[in-house]
């Protein structure tokens, strides 16, 4: 897991360095082809970006998963080796817990562990206690607070509907099927091309070929070679 960490921010790097490279053209350039191949190059390194940063969040909740795992054993194997050795902390814990109450007061056996996962397993003891003193309120009534219980529940299992983003009426459009730029893309090697960019599923590709390619419009009998237009 670490070196596929160590893999992707290699990657990174260098997708960062291909950024500002063509950054520097798009900036340099007068409106035409060689502006609109630079922004595109630049839109497509930013999305790899995002792809980087979500396989690294991936593996750092493996990591995180393994290390609670190992801590887990870790306790096991040592109430295994000495399953006294609890009983006598106690034993040596509870005078000083017992001050001034009558009845003996059990004091917690572990120290709680500190959270490796995400937040949303953390629970406060604070909030499970407002959680059994809600349950002790809705046992007892019938009727409409069986309602409001169901209400609650379904607005807290409801998930946020996500807001989808603003498109920009004023965004180029590309490739056979008129759509804004997405996903992978490629250019057409024809210098006069109307198109010139292309969304790999529309044109039958799953990778990159090597070598000059042509679009659709603009290939001759295979699509390494340019069709011969008419002058």
């Amino acid at each position: 897991v670490v070196t596929q960490m160590r893999e992707l921010d290699i990657q990174c790097r260098d997708i960062m360095q291909d950024i500002e490279y063509h950054q520097d053209i798009y900036s340099k350039e007068v409106e035409g082809v060689t502006k609109k191949k630079a922004l595109m190059s630049i839109q497509r390194a930013l999305i790899r970006c995002q792809e980087i940063g979500d396989e690294k969040l991936g593996l750092m909740a493996v990591i995180a998963d393994h290390i609670e795992n190992r801590q887990r054993q870790l306790e096991q194997d040592r109430e295994n080796l000495d399953p006294t050795s609890s009983r006598e902390i106690e034993r040596e814990e509870q005078p000083l817990t017992i001050v001034t109450q009558s009845r003996p007061v059990k004091t917690e056996e572990k120290v709680d562990k500190v959270p490796m996962k995400r937040q949303r397993r953390q629970k406060t003891t604070s909030e499970s206690i407002t959680k059994e003193e809600e349950k002790k309120e809705m046992i007892p009534d019938k009727g409409p607070k069986k309602k409001k219980k169901r209400k609650a529940s379904k607005k807290e299992q409801a998930p946020a509907s996500p807001i989808e983003p603003p498109i920009d009426p004023d965004e180029p459009i590309y490739c056979l099927c008129q759509q804004v730029s997405y996903g992978e893309m490629i250019g057409c090697d024809n210098d006069v091309c109307d198109i010139e960019w292309f969304h790999f599923n529309c044109v039958g590709l799953v990778n990159k070929p090597k070598g000059k390619w042509f679009c659709p419009n603009c290939r001759g009998e295979n699509s390494k070679v340019m069709r011969k237009f008419d002058k």
